[in-house]
């Protein structure tokens, strides 16, 4: 159990003793700095320690900000310090350097009217902050965190506290403060409540997670009827998935149950629930006699290669710095910033992106009352509309900054490459081209060629394997330099681009039984592994390992493997669906068996936890 020190007797009627018990905490009473160092010293060495002023007065939820998030080693309101496991020798050699009498120590940070001595957490926090150990202070808003130093002032204090409704407080900021229009006024002014009901009956955020996903399941399950009573169910069903998809975070943010693992599993759950729901649809088209296949793949394609491009870029310019004087701000953001003055043109311009649910939404409601093709076809039309609306934007943000990118961005944009043996081997030897474009120059030109002969040439040519090689050593020579340009950061999109529709227009023109869905089922295992690598650098936990890219082949390679596949056996009808269904469960099983080893690894050794707060697309 969480152990909290306080540095004195508790002040008479105050409710701050069952306060701490009620956030977990067993409380311990200090006499003075010594005892408190001693109880310190007691305490367990794997929990979490609290040091509170016992004259503390404020929200039970300021307290809870402060003393429960796991996300941060230290954090501190006025009054009130906690530290983890990994903080406690600082936090020790904080307390021991506090020579100087506490009620002679500088006051700073928010306090009540009325204190004339610091409180000994504040003490401690300065003395962190000064050791250069990071100490998170949580946006208190309205609520109240104060250290009276007197009768009038505490029952100030006390006043202010009794104005303010700190469950409402915990309510508004379960709910995230950007989202989309139809999150935003369609789902979020009830699932709050359903999140504050989870956390009260002990659900936690990644029972609520998994939930949604098997909701979704049994949406995609009742869209393969094929019937208009399953499809009407299954807009229902892919409705409720996503007000859990929301509750799940909102409960996380509620209760403050942030961790690693449900961070991934949140993120990965939203990518499996929306592609299973592509392939029910395609399935339920199928029993009428409609085939669609190909626009489920290319549905998954481009949002895919979408969610890529705002990996991609958030990640080049997550910390590039200024050139000069120069800020990082560009015309275009600068435009971008004005129009978020204005009311009306950030929803309209939330609502262009087509964020999760909005398109949720839209296929939800085209189920019920269209057909699986009339929802792809509407899904391809506005997800293209937002892809142009949005690579724009970050084209023109990217020429008009002036800002270098740090090795760490550079390094980030070549795990996202996936550059498998082939590219490696051609990077380490091929010269590194010069020129501000010349890496999404040289993939692009790659990507054309390998794309305009999956379109062009007769399935199962040999021409076909001729550029993929050609595509794997231009892929090589992209990304021997240090990917540090200005538009660098598209290198990974179009690598992405490449493979994806090169698999979808070798199996739609192939004309053999079940290759599309065999391309489908191969194209959301290398998906996945995609995805994994954005969370793991995202998470700062580094790409997967290389040994793993090598065994599944690297981008490169699966083009080249799939060729060669479609021209050894382009003259059987089954052969190469059976092929296509092999690797595609190969690869599958490779990066969900590390994928998953890791992420529950990382999960028991205590890795930092972190709380996606999801995608915008």
């Amino acid at each position: 159990m969480s152990t909290a020190i306080l540095t004195g007797a508790p002040v008479p009627g105050s409710p701050l003793e069952g306060d701490l018990r009620s956030l977990g905490f067993d409380v311990r009473t200090a006499s003075g700095d010594q005892d408190a160092a001693a109880l310190l010293a007691a305490a367990p060495t794997g929990e979490r320690v609290a040091v509170v002023d016992p004259r503390f007065v404020g929200h039970l939820h300021a307290l809870r900000l402060a003393l429960t998030d796991p996300r941060f080693p230290v954090a501190a309101v006025p009054g009130a310090l906690t530290a983890k496991p990994e903080a406690r020798a600082a936090l020790t050699r904080a307390l021991a350097s506090a020579d100087a009498p506490v009620s002679s120590a500088p006051v700073q940070g928010r306090t009540a009217a009325g204190q004339d001595t610091a409180a000994l957490p504040d003490v401690l926090a300065l003395a962190l902050d000064a050791e250069g150990v990071p100490v998170q202070r949580p946006e208190l808003g309205s609520l109240v965190a104060a250290v009276p130093g007197d009768p009038q002032s505490r029952h100030e204090a006390r006043a202010a506290v009794a104005a303010v409704d700190d469950e409402a407080v915990r309510l508004r900021s379960a709910v995230k403060a950007r989202d989309g229009f139809f999150t935003t006024y369609c789902i979020s002014p009830y699932s709050r409540y359903i999140a504050r009901w989870c956390a009260r009956r002990g659900l936690t955020p990644n029972q609520v997670t998994t939930a949604s996903l098997i909701t979704a399941l049994i949406a995609a399950g009742c869209a393969a009827t094929g019937t208009r009573g399953g499809y009407i169910a299954a807009g229902l069903l892919l409705l409720f998935s996503f007000v859990l998809d929301c509750t799940d975070g909102q409960l996380a943010r509620y209760s403050l149950q942030y961790s690693t693992l449900g961070a991934w599993l949140d993120a990965t759950f939203d990518r499996a629930k929306e592609y299973a729901y592509y392939a029910g649809l395609a399935l339920g088209a199928a029993r009428s006699g409609d085939d669609v296949w190909a626009l489920a793949l290319g549905a998954m394609v481009l949002q895919t290669c979408r969610h890529v491009v705002d990996f991609s870029f958030n990640e080049a310019n997550h910390d590039a710095t200024a050139l000069g004087k120069l800020s990082l701000a560009s015309p275009t953001a600068a435009l971008s910033d004005k129009l978020d003055s204005v009311g009306w043109t950030v929803w309209v311009r939330r609502m262009i992106v087509l964020p999760i649910g909005e398109r949720w939404a839209m296929i939800a409601v085209l189920t019920a009352v269209t057909t699986p093709r009339i929802v792809f076809y509407a899904l391809l039309v506005g997800c293209a509309l937002a892809a142009c609306y949005t690579t724009a934007g970050r084209v023109l943000r990217s020429l008009t900054r002036r800002a270098t990118r740090t090795d760490r961005a550079a390094q980030a944009l070549a795990d996202l490459a996936d550059s498998g043996p082939i590219a490696q081997l051609v990077a380490a030897h091929a010269p590194r081209i010069q020129g501000a474009f010349a890496a999404p120059v040289v993939a692009v030109v790659g990507a054309v060629a390998l794309i305009s002969a999956a379109l062009t040439q007769p399935f199962g040519s040999t021409q076909m394997i001729v550029a993929a090689v050609f595509y794997a050593v231009l892929s090589g020579i992209a990304v021997a330099r240090n990917l540090k340009g200005a538009l660098d950061w598209l290198v990974p999109p179009v690598f992405r681009a490449a493979e994806y529709i090169t698999v979808l227009a070798l199996a739609a023109r192939s004309g053999i039984d079940g290759a599309l869905p065999a391309a489908f089922g191969l194209v959301a295992a290398v998906a996945y592994h995609h995805y994994d690598t954005v969370y793991r650098i995202k998470g700062g936990t580094g790409a997967p390992p290389q040994w793993l890219v090598r065994t599944v082949g690297g981008q490169e390679g699966r083009i080249l493997l799939v060729a060669v596949l479609a021209a050894a056996l382009a003259t059987d009808n089954t052969d190469f669906t059976l092929a296509l269904t092999v690797f595609a469960v190969v690869v599958a099983l490779v990066v969900l068996a590390e994928s998953i080893h890791f992420w529950v690894t990382a999960h028991k050794r205590g890795a930092p936890a972190v709380h996606d707060e999801g995608e915008a697309a």
